[in-house]
């Protein structure tokens, strides 16, 4: 490993980053701009129906889970429910083992719903709580930075050794004392600084405009950036580790990409979903990536809490990165 030499191919790839204005521009653009829509289109709590939340949901059905237009969502632990509702990710909590249930009187959805739960049922004791509302563009925030992160880091790895590898730059480097080592390490390093400076400039300008919500520690959050922005780069890596084609690679892109998009819960949340679409989901890295930032901003969640998505994000790191290493030629195709 030589310092002078990974330094130099460092330098060359974020010089040739940051002089790309398309690309400069599209990375701190397009997020805002999502972000913006977003806050427009969603300016209540972005749902279109009503959430119950049920403690342990009955096996026999309550003439209350019988209503259409609700989505009952069930909980094992009240601590975590009592927290969605005093966010007001949810309108209201329902004990039926206990025979009570929790409002949030600053919530008028909380208001509708009680007034509908008690016309079904009886019997139940009323407890309140109260709680700073989470709009739709704070619950949304980590989906959109962790899928610009995504992007960037799939095609500014892989598209970008596919295209050195078709115009022979990587054959010319391999005339050099450069080491595939110090490539793949300087390529993968310097994605990961643009990224996480890309992605705390549209974090830092946007707050200003939104003013977010912030539960957990900007610390942890940044733990989880890096963690994540570096497995993907990784799997960038691994595609693009042989192929010659851009157009194969970029279509290898798009298949990784776009079902981690709407499967990781990017725009909404998996709560209530089928067991196998959650299942399939923890299999993508985005998926926690996505889950430990929310649970971050949202619950104040420490690293401990986190650890099972750090644990599976370092594991997949691992993986890809050690096969991209071993699969990755300079001017092959398998």
């Amino acid at each position: 490993m030589n310092i002078n030499r990974f330094v130099a191919v460092f330098k060359a790839r974020n010089i040739e980053f940051f002089r790309d204005r398309a690309a400069l521009s599209w990375n701190l653009i397009f997020p805002v701009l999502l972000l913006v829509g977003f806050s427009f289109i969603f300016s209540g709590d972005g749902r279109a129906t009503f959430k119950i939340g049920v403690i342990d949901l009955p096996t026999q059905s309550a003439p209350f889970l019988q209503i259409k237009h609700i989505e009952f969502v069930n909980y094992q632990k009240l601590e975590q429910a009592q927290l969605k509702l005093s966010q007001h990710s949810i309108d209201l909590l329902i004990d039926f083992s206990e025979h009570r249930y929790w409002v949030n009187e600053q919530s008028a959805n909380s208001y509708l719903v009680e007034k509908i739960f008690l016309a079904t049922q009886s019997g139940f004791q009323r407890l309140v709580m109260q709680g700073k509302q989470i709009r739709y563009v704070d619950w949304v925030l980590p989906g959109i930075l962790a899928m610009n992160m995504m992007f960037s880091s799939l095609f500014g790895v892989g598209y970008v050794i596919v295209r050195y590898r078709k115009n022979s730059v990587l054959k010319r480097l391999k005339a050099t004392p450069l080491s595939a080592f110090e490539f793949i390490s300087a390529q993968v390093l310097s994605r990961l600084f643009i990224v996480m400076f890309m992605s705390s400039v549209v974090y830092i300008g946007c707050n200003f405009l939104f003013h977010f919500y912030m539960l957990g520690s900007y610390f942890n959050l940044l733990l989880v950036g890096l963690l994540g922005s570096f497995c993907l780069i990784c799997l960038g890596l691994l595609i693009a580790s042989r192929s010659k084609s851009e157009e194969l690679v970029g279509g290898l892109l798009n298949l990784i990409s776009w079902p981690m998009m709407m499967l990781s819960g990017v725009w909404f949340s998996l709560e209530g979903a089928p067991s196998w679409l959650k299942t399939a989901a923890e299999f993508l890295p985005l998926t926690h990536i996505v889950t430990a930032a929310r649970q971050i901003i949202t619950e104040g969640a420490t690293l401990s809490q986190i650890s099972y998505h750090l644990t599976v994000l370092s594991i997949m790191s691992a993986v890809f990165l050690l096969a991209g290493s071993y699969l990755f030629s300079w001017n092959t195709e398998r």
